[in-house]
């Protein structure tokens, strides 16, 4: 039995409307990583089930 779970996109409508919930800014989209990243906060918020969670505390801070 295989435990690994399905990745799946987020819609990408949904994704022209999201903003950092920190700066407000725009994100971008890592499909790699499967996170959206603010450069602005330096935050990466991840993508479970092909939902962002937008929750600072969630988000993995970006390297300099």
């Amino acid at each position: 039995m295989n435990t690994e779970t399905t990745k799946r996109e987020p819609d990408p409508k949904m994704l022209e409307l999201l903003v950092c919930p920190l700066t407000h800014g725009p994100l971008v989209y890592d499909r790699t990583a499967d996170e959206l990243v603010s450069q602005k906060a330096k935050l990466a918020f991840p993508i479970r089930e092909g939902v962002p969670i937008m929750l600072v505390e969630e988000a993995r801070t970006l390297e300099e």
